[in-house]
């Protein structure tokens, strides 16, 4: 097989911060070949600085599709986008990797399942904090069963003050949502990935719009001051997530919150053998993974070594976008599931639509059970 080329639908933030450098990594493998975004400068300069030499531009991702030599598409656009372009590209015979979340909601979600079970591709979403080292390690702890039954979880996605003050993040026509939708989503993701748990039975929530439109609260802002007349979404948003076997999750995320604890992209574990907690975010000046038990009838901590990295985690030197886009790359060239699984996806973004409508309507949002999936 000769180098994997892929097609970029979306040439902002994410695509420069995250994906352009990581899939330069892998030169050997993969080639950038077409490059498309509504602003076509975006698209022109994308592929001057990271394209093959005879990659493509468009403004239309619909001609983008029409290039039967792309193997693989990345959506890499506002959430509400995702759903449409993903399902076309399947429809085009394409490999997707699409950016977290999911969608903007539960039904552009099972539009985009079916339209993969229909293609027979490849489809991941992108999770990266997956691969980074601690949640590596506290993964194979849980799979090694070493914290015991799971039953009670907390997934942390908080900052004090980092609203994003660039691109359509507090935009909602385009977004869906604000930092539940954002970062609430890394979180929720690695917690129910730790639990290997995809069966939640019932969902809680609770949104605010506090702080976004008081000017006042833009001071000390991490990015800067941002727009209280523009700002269309929630800053904070919280759930209270029920599962099949009885455990329960609660899931905490805001942009702008008055806190000192601030964890993002961080989990709590508490099972019948020990907990585990990873720690970072904006609080905390480096990431943690801890351990908590009991040996010879005392309480004990155990915590990463602040020297080399953790003992049975290989490839930690890489940053996760690296990883990730390797570990994706193989799946496609391989044959191999990816992390990443679409049905795990799936229901993270059903819990986070869950929320969001438990929050309007005032009331529990209940799941029908079904073989695979659950639907409101």
């Amino acid at each position: 097989m000769g180098k994997l080329r892929i097609g970029i639908i979306g040439c902002g933030g994410i695509a420069n911060q995250k994906h352009f450098p990581a899939l330069s990594q892998f030169k050997d493998t993969c080639e950038m070949v077409a490059f498309c975004d509504v602003v076509l400068e975006r698209a022109q300069k994308a592929a001057q600085e990271f394209g093959s030499k005879d990659a493509k531009v468009y403004e239309d991702y619909n001609e983008l599709l029409k290039d039967e030599s792309i193997d693989i598409v990345h959506v890499l656009t506002p959430n509400v986008m995702h759903s449409p372009i993903t399902v076309a590209a399947f429809e085009a015979g394409k490999h997707v990797m699409c950016e977290k979340p999911m969608a903007h909601n539960t039904e552009a979600a099972e539009k985009m399942m079916d339209a993969w079970k229909k293609s027979g591709k490849k489809f991941t979403i992108a999770y990266q904090n997956r691969f980074r080292e601690e949640v590596q390690a506290l993964h194979q702890s849980c799979e090694k069963e070493e914290l015991g039954d799971i039953y009670f979880a907390k997934a942390h996605a908080v900052r004090r003050r980092a609203v994003p003050t660039w691109g359509v993040f507090p935009d909602k026509s385009q977004q869906g949502g604000g930092p539940l939708i954002d970062i609430g989503t890394h979180a929720l993701d690695i917690t129910l990935w730790m639990m290997n748990n995809y069966k939640p039975v019932s969902v809680s929530g609770s949104v605010f719009h506090k702080l976004g439109h008081l000017p006042e609260a833009t001071e000390g802002n991490l990015f800067g001051t941002w727009d209280p007349e523009t700002f269309e979404v929630e800053d904070s948003a919280f759930g209270y997530i029920k599962m099949e076997n009885g455990a329960t999750i609660f899931l905490e995320s805001s942009w702008a919150l008055n806190v000192l604890n601030a964890k993002e992209a961080a989990t709590t574990l508490c099972g019948t053998k020990g907990g585990a907690e990873i720690i970072s975010g904006m609080g905390f000046k480096d990431k943690e993974l801890v351990y908590n038990n009991t040996h010879n009838g005392m309480l004990v901590e155990q915590r990463k070594s602040p020297v080399g990295n953790i003992a049975y985690f290989e490839g930690g030197a890489n940053s996760p976008e690296a990883l990730e886009a390797k570990q994706w790359l193989e799946a496609v060239r391989e044959d191999k599931e990816p992390l990443v699984k679409p049905e795990e996806a799936f229901i993270v973004t059903k819990i986070l639509d869950a929320i969001y409508q438990s929050a309007e309507t005032g009331k529990e949002i209940v799941f029908e059970k079904e073989a695979e999936t659950v639907k409101a």
